[in-house]
């Protein structure tokens, strides 16, 4: 069984978890399986999988520290609809045995801003090979619209961002549209959420 010890804590998904539920109830299929692409501390994974238990949750992420810490959270809360967290890089050209599987959506939350742009490259090109037609891949965190931040405390977080690593940076949502498109990814919805961010909702044609 995992090590309780290895649970780790995010703040920020204990503040925005019932803002994106909410978003959830009305996104996510009746059945079928869930991918969790950057998993962090799996809190998010195990608070959306207890609130859909008819929906496997396959919840990943490259680092062994977080899926240390999910499959610790899973164990201690006992749900039988997590399954053990793997390993995947989303900017990897393949993702593995999990691409054999037919994902009805996708979630990446606060993934792509704190990550090379080639990451979110990959993570439209890997829903794109797997999602089926009118799959669902949901993206959530702050982004730009048409060139310009929306918030004061997003441009700061942008430039702090940056100064950690170049190639992070909050994204912006024309640039999204237009990389995901390539990969035949549309977006049907923006939602405004709390703290400046968004919810955006992506469908394979």
């Amino acid at each position: 069984m995992p090590n309780t010890d290895a649970r780790q804590s995010s703040p920020s998904a204990q503040r925005n978890r019932e803002a994106i539920l909410a978003v959830l109830k009305n996104v996510l299929p009746e059945a079928g399986a869930v991918l969790e692409i950057a998993c962090g501390s799996g809190e998010h994974a195990v608070f959306f999988a207890s609130h859909f238990p008819a929906l496997p949750w396959q919840p990943s992420d490259p680092d062994p520290a977080s899926r240390a810490s999910c499959a610790a959270w899973t164990a201690e809360l006992g749900l039988s609809n997590v399954l053990p967290p793997i390993a995947i890089d989303a900017a990897a050209a393949e993702w593995g045995p999990v691409e054999r599987i037919e994902f009805k959506a996708i979630l990446c939350i606060n993934m792509i801003h704190i990550a090379p742009w080639e990451a979110a490259l990959g993570l439209f090109a890997g829903a794109g090979r797997i999602l089926p037609s009118n799959g669902v891949l949901f993206l959530y965190g702050p982004f730009m619209r048409g060139g310009v931040h929306t918030a004061p405390s997003n441009k700061m977080f942008d430039q702090s961002l940056r100064a950690q690593d170049p190639s992070w940076g909050v994204r912006d949502l024309d640039d999204v549209a237009e990389a995901a498109a390539r990969e035949k990814l549309l977006i049907a919805e923006v939602l405004d959420m709390p703290s400046n961010n968004f919810s955006v909702v992506l469908r394979k044609k």
